[in-house]
C-alpha cells in the first residue's frame, strides 16, 4: 500500500466536490466568462471550484501549501504543497464540449506524489500515488492502468493539444516530423492524452506549452502507470515549461524529434 494512500483518498473527496460545481455549471445559461492577463478565458466555475477545494484543505491538510491556477500560491515551497487546476480545458467547458477536467496533485517537496484527474462528462476518474499504482474508474468499473508495450515509433500513436502552438513555442516541424514516423496522430488534447498513455491507449502525448498545474497530476499517473514523463528536453519535470508522456519504451526517439537542437 502507498504511504500517500490517505492522501489519495482525501484527493478523491476534492474531486467530488469538484464535479458537484461543474457539472451543475456545464452549459449552463448565466455561465460568466472573463478573459485573464494572458487572455486565456475563466469562467466562474474556474473560481468556485478552486474555492471549494481551498476551503477543504484548510479543514483536513490546514498545514499544507495550496498553489492553484486561479487563486496562486507557489509550487516551490518546500514541503508537501497541493497543486490544483481547478477546470483543465476551459475552452472546451464554455462552449460545451463535454472534453474538460478537475486536476489535483500532490507535492512533496517539489516532486508530484499523488495525482487526481476527474472528468465527470466522460464518466471517467483517473488517479495515482506514489508506489501505490495508477487507476481508472468508469462505468465498467476500476481497472489497474498500464502502458503499452509498442516498441517502435512506427507502430505509436501520437496526440497533442494544439498543433498551431508548436509554431510559436518550439517547432511545428519537429512536431510533423515525429508524427511522420509514427502510425497514426490526433489531437486528443489537454489532460485525455496524458491518461490515455496511462492507459495504454495511446503512446505519446506532446506538449509544447504547459503550466506547471496542467501535468503534475499526469506525471505521477502516467509513471505510475510503467511510463515516462519528461519536459521536451528530457528531464523529468513537470515545471519546465513542456509535457512529454510515452509508454517509455519510445521516449528516447520521440525526443530526439522533439527537443530543442
Amino acid at each position: 500500500m502507498s504511504r500517500y494512500s490517505d492522501d489519495a483518498l482525501l484527493a478523491a473527496e476534492l474531486a467530488d466536490a469538484a464535479d458537484a460545481i461543474t457539472v451543475a455549471r456545464f452549459r449552463a445559461q448565466n455561465l460568466q466568462v472573463s478573459a485573464k492577463p494572458d487572455r486565456t478565458p475563466v469562467t466562474d466555475a474556474d473560481t468556485a471550484v478552486e474555492d471549494a477545494i481551498r476551503g477543504l484543505l484548510a479543514e483536513r491538510r490546514p498545514s499544507d501549501g495550496i498553489a492553484g491556477e486561479e487563486r496562486g500560491g507557489s509550487i516551490a515551497a518546500p514541503g508537501r504543497v497541493w497543486v490544483l487546476d481547478p477546470i483543465d480545458g476551459t475552452k472546451n467547458f464554455l462552449r460545451g464540449v463535454p472534453v474538460w477536467a478537475t486536476l489535483i496533485a500532490l507535492l512533496e517537496d517539489g516532486v508530484p506524489v499523488v495525482g487526481m484527474v476527474t472528468a465527470p462528462m466522460l464518466g471517467s476518474r483517473w488517479w495515482a500515488s506514489q508506489g501505490g499504482g495508477a487507476w481508472r474508474r468508469d462505468a465498467a468499473g476500476e481497472q489497474k492502468l498500464s502502458v503499452s508495450q509498442v516498441p517502435e515509433l512506427s507502430d505509436a500513436y501520437v496526440s497533442t493539444t494544439d498543433l498551431n502552438s508548436w509554431t510559436e513555442h518550439r517547432t511545428q516541424e519537429a512536431y510533423l516530423a515525429l508524427t511522420r514516423r509514427c502510425w497514426e496522430t490526433r489531437a486528443f488534447g489537454d489532460f485525455w492524452q496524458h491518461c490515455l498513455v496511462a492507459e495504454g491507449a495511446l503512446e505519446i502525448a506532446a506538449e509544447p506549452v504547459v503550466n506547471p498545474w496542467d501535468v503534475a497530476a499526469a506525471q505521477v499517473l502516467v509513471t505510475e502507470a510503467g511510463g515516462r514523463f519528461t519536459d521536451l528536453d528530457g528531464a523529468a519535470r513537470f515545471d519546465r515549461g513542456s509535457a512529454l508522456s510515452t509508454n517509455g519504451l519510445v521516449h528516447d526517439a520521440a525526443l530526439e524529434h522533439l527537443r530543442r537542437r
